[in-house]
């Protein structure tokens, strides 16, 4: 009897899962303005997976991508509560922690099987616009359109609004609703006062949608401008933080948008957005998903995830190109649509500083 305990230990400890973190700053070829802040360094976690039989070999790697200033868990701890994270890395699959949940879930779940991952059919995608002047953002547009996107997503709120309007009337004056969709995303830049006022002014420009139109946390207020709104209203930060499925309900109930945009590292993981999508499916809610200025490595799990669901409509998926020093990938884009190359592999950085 003894003898058996002993080697059912030793089987106990042969699979028995550890993992690293390193923390990682991803260096923008530009600066990326939003409504909240300007950034040039986006700071992240990579963890490593391995067994303790074999710690040379890995088992996954993963990306625990804090948004710090935005993430729920951006917290002066974090690091103190990754290094717990990595003590039990099966644990950590449902930790309370969005960014850390999804970061294992990343390192450790499988794929499920799709026709992007065998590098057989594209993920089509929106082409970001970034903030900056008036004549940059026209020249971004610009550089997306000849690339062959048919959906823009433009970020507002930056600059003057009637320097936005203007910008909009430019580009409809070139391509009509059926030749390109635009969608907006104000980042919550708008105010309960003036936002119907503003959406009724862009809805003169044959708007799809426009994103979070004032802060998280105006439950009430939101809920009236998607009652009243002209334009079809998507919540994006309104979704941030870990929420039960009974909590998730209640928000899509009591909000009633058109439409949820899914950040898995910002709002619980991929357990928690397939959640999301089902109670929004059953309210008559459209959904896409959209990664959160990730590295590679977060943003090919988001792209596999989302493969997997066989989505209708374009997705926030290409920003893979942002950064000087991104993970090297099998992912490339060609015009709008993201591609996997099953030939390929990611390759971490040689310089990463590991800790326990």
């Amino acid at each position: 009897m003894e003898e058996e305990e002993e080697i059912d230990l030793n089987l106990h400890k042969k699979f028995m899962l550890k993992a690293q973190w390193c923390r990682y700053s991803l260096q923008f070829k530009f600066e990326a303005r939003t409504s909240r802040q300007t950034m040039s360094v986006k700071d992240t976690y990579f963890i490593r997976v391995y067994r303790t039989s074999n710690p040379d070999e890995t088992v996954g790697f993963g990306e625990c991508a804090l948004f710090k200033g935005l993430s729920a868990d951006d917290r002066p701890d974090y690091e103190a509560m990754l290094s717990k994270a990595c003590e039990n890395p099966e644990e950590a699959l449902s930790s309370p922690y969005s960014s850390i949940r999804f970061g294992f879930e990343t390192a450790l779940s499988k794929s499920a099987d799709s026709a992007w991952l065998r590098g057989e059919k594209g993920i089509t995608t929106n082409g970001l616009i970034w903030m900056g002047d008036r004549e940059l953002m026209a020249r971004r547009i610009a550089e997306k359109l000849d690339a062959g996107f048919k959906v823009l997503k433009l970020k507002i709120g930056g600059i003057d609004f009637d320097d936005e309007l203007a910008l909009l009337a430019s580009v409809r004056e070139r391509f009509c609703k059926e030749d390109l969709e635009i969608r907006l995303d104000a980042n919550g830049s708008f105010t309960p006062e003036n936002a119907l006022e503003r959406l009724r002014r862009l809805s003169e420009y044959d708007i799809h949608s426009l994103e979070q139109p004032i802060k998280a946390g105006n439950i009430e207020a939101m809920s009236r401008l998607c009652e009243q709104s002209p334009i079809a209203i998507a919540l994006d930060e309104e979704l941030i933080g870990l929420r039960t499925r009974e909590e998730s309900r209640s928000l899509l109930e009591q909000i009633r948008p058109q439409y949820i945009i899914l950040k898995p590292s910002l709002c619980g993981g991929f357990g928690v957005s397939d959640i999301y999508i089902e109670e929004a499916c059953r309210l008559g809610i459209g959904w896409w998903a959209t990664s959160a200025l990730e590295s590679n490595i977060g943003l090919g799990a988001i792209a596999s995830w989302v493969a997997s669901k066989n989505p209708e409509i374009p997705q926030g998926l290409g920003t893979g190109a942002l950064y000087y020093n991104n993970v090297e990938s099998p992912m490339t884009m060609r015009g709008s649509e993201l591609w996997y190359n099953p030939a390929q592999s990611y390759i971490m950085p040689e310089d990463l500083q590991w800790r326990q």
